[in-house]
């Protein structure tokens, strides 16, 4: 690993990326600083704390909502219209499938889309939010239409930028420039997960005895923590491989090339959580603040509308958390059959001339896929449920709060990410290396 890293940081070009990719990093990291002008973040903090949907945006967009930054918005827009067009290009909209089909010129013109949709859902988001917290919390020393307007805007602009920065890093850094932007975001606030879980569980005041055994069990959790990011690893790169036979009659003797066909357990990665987090969360949360604006006037129906949806949405209480567990194991199947389409597959290995041995190429191909693929799907299924449900588990059996509780979905986007960087220096390396050794 060491010697790896030398190797990476002796070829010049590299070297170059990984600065290149670090200084627009720290670019995101000043601008997560920067508080929006008239707004007060202090009111914002004590209105937002604990709440679980906050908490999934600033997961999903690497943004600062808590202290409404410039950035708060991070690139949630922009994978939202992502994960839109990604479904409706899925036999939804016929011009949009058409387009996923037409090659690289397709797939330029739906980014184009996706980023007018993500223009529009991070302006209509910003102003809804801005309105939303200002009339909660009183977060704004200038409430109007112009200062919501004003404040929206350079929540947009901030937004895009940020999917700016991410495109430089694509081109000219390492790894998927958004993935990094989150990425960063994660990793930033890791350190304040830790001290806030030594000091909730360390009591520095109390006698000797207790100390020692507040520490015991923050090292526990540094363990579990570590146990876990060893967990994903193996369920990130676990794959099922289905052998496949290419024909060739060219070849002598009839030789058949042999190759593989690698099925994910977890295809889905984290979009299963996501989804089951704002469905749950966010009713609760649009009709909390909307009770705590001022010129709202509660009546018996929209208050039993909040107990319900409190209900729902407490995962530290076995009703809310199963429920959840439930939303995610079936939405981890339904995405899944999005991302990896049997019948596609079907179709792509009878065009190039393949076929899984023993298996008739067609129809009955498509049903072999679709069961192993169903089946290994259970696995990652259960696993996202386990990773999701842990910081809620533990809450319930320690002294952890689920809010600072160290684990759950960012440990599964921090593994990807980095696991993918990691992928792309090596191969990076390693064409720079034969280059070097063709040249000799």
């Amino acid at each position: 690993m060491i010697k790896t890293v030398i190797s990476l940081f002796k070829n010049k070009d590299i070297r170059n990326k990984i600065l290149f990719t670090l200084a627009m990093l720290l670019v995101f990291r000043l601008g997560a600083a920067i508080t929006l002008p008239g707004v007060n973040p202090d009111k914002l903090v004590s209105g937002l704390s604990g709440n679980s949907l906050v908490a999934m945006m600033n997961i999903l967009g690497a943004g600062s909502w808590q202290t409404f930054s410039i950035f708060s918005m991070g690139v949630g827009p922009y994978i939202t219209a992502s994960i839109v067009i990604e479904l409706l290009a899925m036999d939804v909209i016929p011009a949009l499938s058409e387009l996923a089909k037409d090659g690289q010129k397709g797939r330029q013109q739906m980014d184009k889309i996706t980023r007018y949709l993500a223009v529009v859902l991070a302006f209509v988001q910003a102003y809804t939010l801005t309105l939303t917290f200002d009339k909660s919390y009183g977060i704004l020393t200038n409430s109007s239409v112009t200062m919501y307007l004003y404040c929206a805007t350079i929540l947009t602009a901030g937004s895009f930028a940020l999917v700016w920065i991410g495109d430089r890093i694509a081109a000219f850094g390492i790894g998927n420039g958004i993935s990094m932007i989150i990425f960063a975001g994660i990793v930033a606030n890791l350190p304040y997960q830790f001290y806030a879980s030594f000091m909730t569980l360390v009591d520095l005041s109390a006698e000797s005895s207790l100390v020692f055994q507040g520490i015991i069990k923050f090292l526990l959790l540094v363990i579990v923590y570590i146990a876990i990011i060893v967990l994903v690893i193996f369920t990130d790169t676990a794959q099922r491989k289905i052998p496949i036979q290419y024909s060739s009659s060219g070849n002598r003797g009839g030789r058949r090339d042999i190759n593989v066909l690698p099925l994910k357990i977890n295809s889905a990665s984290v979009i299963p959580v996501i989804f089951a987090s704002t469905i749950m969360v966010a009713p609760k949360t649009i009709m909390t603040l909307i009770s705590n604006m001022k010129s709202y006037h509660a009546t018996d129906f929209t208050n039993k509308l909040v107990e319900i949806f409190d209900f729902i949405a407490d995962f530290t209480k076995p009703g809310g958390l199963i429920i959840y567990v439930i939303l995610i194991y079936a939405f981890t199947f339904f995405y899944t059959n999005l991302q990896v389409d049997p019948e596609k597959i079907s179709e792509n290995l009878n065009k190039s001339g393949a076929y899984i041995p023993g298996i008739r190429p067609g129809a009955e191909t498509k049903q072999y896929v679709s069961k192993v693929l169903n089946r290994i799907t259970v696995l990652g299924a259960l696993f996202l449920c386990f990773i999701a449900a842990l910081p809620y588990l533990l809450s319930m059996f320690t002294d952890i709060p689920s809010t600072i509780t160290i684990g759950g979905t960012s440990i599964i986007i921090v593994v990807g990410v980095a696991l993918e960087t990691v992928k792309d220096l090596e191969d990076q390396l390693t064409q720079k290396e034969y280059k070097g050794f063709m040249k000799r």
